[in-house]
């Protein structure tokens, strides 16, 4: 078995950790003997969506976010939409997430446009929401997996969730999505939004190993991921958990 992951503007958008996902999918496929293939996607590089299986999207400040707007917009726009809809598996973090949605209106006034794929649309605040983030998933990723997401957040827009898309989790400590509504990322099919820095997955081996189920059963129509010894991993996870709510 192979999977191909795209990874979006891996020098403008990679902040908090963030590349550490891309290398946690990695690792968790080579270990079971699955070949991956990382595709790195720079400003006006053409992309073949038919052939990606994962897409990742980290964050990015705002400059970086203005840098790369436009061509993320006009040059993968229309497809990666496309291909979201057909069910691409991905995975968006912070400013990858904010423009996956509708559009983010910065705290200055300026209006960047995203490309639709997750009904969210952003408004910029003035003051930033900092600090670790636990999140209660709204589904069992797996049985007997936590149904908990542990991160760190750092930004100031703030992200509402349109009647087109489903919130991933419950705000168990922390901000979450606007600090306002108690729900944290969004979710479209096989597509994921949220603010969960640190980095995500190393954290949450768990929540890894559903991505990379989904993207095998489309690819193939089933996933075989042979169990890996996560002991230590989950008890930091359960760990973090206890000292964000108690």
């Amino acid at each position: 078995m192979q999977i191909r992951i795209a990874h979006l503007y891996p020098a403008q958008m990679n902040i908090y950790g963030d590349r550490g996902n891309i290398i946690t999918l990695v690792k968790r496929c080579e270990w079971r003997g699955i070949e991956v293939t990382v595709d790195a996607i720079h400003p006006g590089a053409s992309v073949d969506w038919r052939t990606i299986d994962m897409a990742f999207f980290g964050g990015g400040q705002d400059s970086g976010q203005a840098l790369i707007a436009d061509d993320f917009v006009l040059r993968q726009g229309v497809e990666m939409r496309a291909a979201v809809a057909d069910g691409l598996v991905t995975l968006a973090i912070c400013g990858g997430y904010q423009l996956l949605g509708n559009y983010f209106l910065t705290h200055t006034g300026d209006k960047l446009p995203g490309i639709g794929a997750i009904d969210v649309h952003t408004i910029g605040g003035n003051r930033r929401l900092i600090g670790n983030l636990a999140v209660e998933l709204d589904w069992q990723v797996a049985p007997n997996a936590p149904r908990t997401l542990i991160g760190f957040e750092n930004h100031s827009g703030r992200t509402y969730v349109g009647s087109g898309a489903h919130r991933i989790g419950r705000v168990l400590a922390g901000n979450g999505n606007n600090g306002e509504d108690g729900g944290e990322g969004a979710r479209v099919h096989n597509t994921f939004g949220c603010y969960l820095h640190g980095s995500l997955l190393p954290k949450n081996p768990h929540f890894a190993d559903y991505l990379i189920g989904l993207a095998l059963t489309r690819r193939y129509g089933r996933a075989d991921l042979t169990p890996l010894d996560d002991t230590n991993e989950i008890y930091a996870h359960q760990q973090m958990i206890r000292r964000c709510v108690g």
